[in-house]
């Protein structure tokens, strides 16, 4: 028995097998997707989406309190597996194949198996009216579809009815009607029940809604901004922005469809990732058409680096013991993919073929299988190296007579010296200490020199530290090289705190991961480290933690000093281009949820220009 906030969880599960949620929670993205828990026996006991995977799952271990399911549940969890999409869309659809292949006992699924649920419009009726249908499709009139869930149904439907004002309402109710019922006061009808609105205008209406279901949604969305703009000109401004709320509905609506182009089609993605010693394949499942989930395999080839040789010994021994699908999508050429085709379609009985030049959905899925494959070496390296062992590890390397408590770490960020900002981030024994977390908003003096910004944080930071405000750490680490370790210590050395040890982190030269040199006051040459050394690993982390932290206290200044959109720090995104953008989409927040396929589709938007937008609006995720 275990204690979780203040309510006691009771767990049979053998303690060697209990999951250690801190580590993993570090290492996690904000990026949507889906997460899977597991029990002692790896069977899958929960899945759920998230629209930020990160917030979503530390909810679970994080709240006080837990309601009887949710605390047997985490009672049981051994492991957390986690596929990281590009839109919560996605995650939704990928969640439903999920939960309809893994059947988890703590999800709730569907009692009957055997349909999906669609949209119906009865097109033969006088006034057509949409709702939810499931079984056989015997009936007169249009069906849409089908859905991942009942409740995208549900959803699609609630909005459709905001949006178009057409009735859902059964047909006795209607035919009974003397005067409008609610729906029609609170404007989600036209009460074509009692005459209010002409057949002509209603099968208008219900033609607009026909044409979205459709798929001409462009068609739609470029309508109500016209009307938009119309509306606008004429100065009614609160119709405008009823029609900036339809197209943010309409996108909304849009991603929750569940649209399949490859629907015969069987493809496994395979994402590669690695940090010179751990080596991650991700091999993401498409099967009809449809993301069913991904898995993270860690092929351990001794000495060997080279992605291509990796990949090429992992797919001959991944595949030639199971039956392939029909295309095989990587992201380098491997030196024996005609031997290998030739040899798992004689296997398979039909042709199976290995890609690495791909374009459109194969391109994304390629993307998200490099996304997760990130992802999972971040939790690799995470649950290989602990904390703890890391801090013992970092005091070795630094000839501490005792692990340090406490270790902070500087960055300065600017962009050709506007609105520079320092960081200052803190870790412990159990990670990073958000709440001793702080930024400096350096003076005009300092703008573009990165000494004399890296001087007067630390200058204004240990000043309040020798006054007793803040604890005083065991290590001072310092991004950059010999001239940021010269700043720190004359700088101390004006404070009197000489004897603080301080470390200077520099990039090598080829500015990668695991090549850092280490620069201490008295060494006249760097310390290098192993790429697996726990104690690289853990500087890694805290370096990377201080540089975002100063990179988003920069945008954030920055955006408040230009009182302008982040669109335009977007190259090659100029002003028609960023109107339309936000026109389309209903304001920035509607951009900076869609995915690129979603971007691609406003005009004078570009797959490339797509890409950038949303790297750039989700470097920080």
């Amino acid at each position: 028995m275990r204690r979780r906030g203040s309510c006691w969880i009771t767990s049979n599960v053998d303690p060697e097998h209990t999951f250690d949620a801190k580590p993993f929670l570090r290492s996690l993205t904000h990026r949507p997707g889906v997460y899977r828990m597991l029990d002692a026996k790896h069977k899958v006991i929960y899945v759920g989406k998230a629209r930020d995977l990160k917030k979503r799952v530390a909810s679970y271990f994080h709240r006080t309190q837990a309601s009887a399911k949710t605390a047997a549940m985490l009672g049981l969890v051994a492991k957390v597996e986690v596929t990281v999409t590009n839109t919560e869309a996605e995650a939704l659809i990928l969640e439903y194949n999920l939960i309809k292949q893994h059947k988890p006992r703590f999800n709730v699924t569907l009692r009957d198996d055997k349909s999906y649920p669609y949209i119906y419009v009865s097109t033969e009726h006088r006034f057509p009216r949409l709702q939810f249908h499931r079984g056989p499709r015997k009936g007169k009139g249009r069906y849409f579809g089908p859905y991942p869930s009942t409740s995208a149904v549900r959803q699609t439907l609630s909005e459709l009815q905001k949006m178009f004002m057409v009735r859902q309402c059964q047909d006795s109710f209607f035919r009974n009607r003397t005067r409008p019922c609610l729906q029609y006061q609170i404007k989600r009808c036209t009460a074509p029940c009692v005459d209010l609105v002409t057949r002509e205008q209603y099968a208008k209406d219900i033609g607009a809604a026909i044409e979205f279901l459709e798929g001409k949604n462009q068609s739609v969305i470029d309508t109500f901004v016209a009307r938009m703009d119309g509306a606008s000109a004429a100065q009614d401004y609160e119709l405008a922005a009823r029609f900036r709320d339809q197209i943010a509905r309409l996108k909304k609506i849009e991603a929750r469809q569940l649209i399949t182009k490859f629907a015969a089609k069987d493809l496994d993605i395979l994402g590669f990732a690695s940090n010179g010693v751990v080596h991650v394949v991700t091999v993401l499942f498409i099967r009809h058409g449809a993301i069913i989930g991904s898995r993270d395999h860690f092929p351990r080839l001794a000495g060997e680096s080279d992605r291509q040789k990796i990949l090429n010994g992992f797919v001959a021994q991944f595949y030639l013991g199971r039956d392939a699908p029909a295309e095989i999508i990587l992201e380098t050429d491997i030196e024996d993919v005609t031997l290998l085709e030739a040899e798992l379609s004689e296997r398979a009985g039909r042709k199976v073929v290995i890609k690495s030049r791909v374009r459109g959905d194969r391109s994304r899925w390629l993307q998200m299988a490099k996304t997760n494959a990130e992802q999972g070496l971040r939790l690799q390296v995470a649950s290989n190296a602990t904390i703890r062992r890391q801090f013992v590890a970092l005091a070795e390397v630094l000839e501490l007579d005792v692990p340090a408590e406490r270790v902070e770490c500087f960055d300065v960020s600017h962009t050709s010296g506007e609105a520079t900002v320092a960081s200052c981030v803190v870790f412990n024994g159990a990670g990073p200490l958000k709440s001793d977390y702080r930024r400096f908003n350096l003076s005009p003096e300092a703008a573009g020199d990165d000494y004399a910004g890296m001087a007067e944080a630390l200058r204004r930071r240990y000043t309040r530290v020798k006054k007793g405000e803040f604890p005083m750490p065991d290590v001072l680490f310092v991004d950059g090289g010999k001239g940021q370790l010269a700043v720190a210590l004359t700088v101390l050395d004006e404070l009197e705190l000489d004897w603080l040890k301080v470390v200077a982190v520099a990039k090598g030269r080829a500015r990668k991961p695991g090549a850092e040199r280490l620069f201490l006051a008295g060494r006249k040459l760097p310390i290098t480290l192993p790429p697996d050394s726990p104690a690289l690993l853990l500087i890694q982390q805290i370096r990377d933690e201080a540089h975002r932290f100063a990179i988003t206290g920069h945008r954030l200044r920055r955006a408040k000093t230009r009182k302008t959109s982040r669109l335009e720090e977007i190259p090659g995104l100029g002003p028609k281009k960023r109107r339309e953008l936000l026109r389309q989409f209903g304001g920035l927040q509607g951009v900076i949820a869609a995915g690129v396929d979603d971007l691609i589709k406003v005009r004078g938007i570009s797959r490339s220009l797509a890409d950038s937008i949303y790297n750039d609006l989700h470097l920080d995720a």
